[in-house]
């Protein structure tokens, strides 16, 4: 279930980042561009709620304003789920302050009357992963690397397939880049007696 994106006319296998200080590195890329604030939220609630790219992109300052958490239903799977925000709320506040008082769509288009498409995040995403020398960076990305860091805080992929609506744990784990030679390695490092 490789998710491959077309970069100068070859096409990718996306990769989440398994490291917090490339993610660093990620967010600090993002901030140098002349969008920088709105390309750093947009990673950074990315990778927080491993929501799909679609359903990031059109997410409205109303949803998100003031909120600890919010329910959104899923474009693709049009699943309800409940996204928290808790480590972010700050982040958010202080980029909607920047926003135009009637601004609907928390990543505005530059005409202002619809939301950045979900190719115009890809060429913010991939951008970045290039200057840090990281060329398996896209969308998916965020979602990946959303579902690789949860994994490995909670080993919890019961959970993590219901979060992404996977119809398997397998399908999961290989979303998340966790082969069967990395749980076969996991189970060697464990002594049994």
């Amino acid at each position: 279930m490789a998710n491959l994106n077309e970069k100068k006319g070859m096409l990718i296998d996306v990769q989440p980042i398994k490291s917090k200080q490339e993610i660093n590195e990620l967010i600090e890329a993002l901030g140098m561009s002349q969008n920088g604030l709105r390309d750093q939220l947009l990673f950074k609630i990315g990778v927080s709620t491993g929501l799909r790219c679609g359903d990031l992109v059109a997410l409205k300052v109303e949803q998100l304003k003031g909120k600890s958490s919010f329910k959104i239903r899923e474009g693709k799977t049009k699943k309800e789920r409940t996204v928290y925000l808790n480590n972010l709320m700050a982040d958010i506040a202080d980029y909607i302050e920047t926003l135009p008082f009637d601004a609907i769509y928390l990543f505005p288009s530059r005409k202002g009357d619809s939301h950045i498409t979900t190719t115009q995040a890809y060429r913010i995403i991939a951008k970045a992963g290039d200057m840090i020398g990281n060329h398996s960076i896209g969308t998916h990305t965020m979602r990946k690397t959303f579902g690789y860091t949860y994994y490995q805080k909670t080993k919890d992929v019961a959970t993590l397939m219901e979060i992404f609506n996977h119809s398997s744990q397998k399908t999961t784990l290989r979303y998340i880049g966790i082969t069967d030679e990395a749980i076969e390695n996991s189970i060697k490092s464990i002594s049994f007696f």
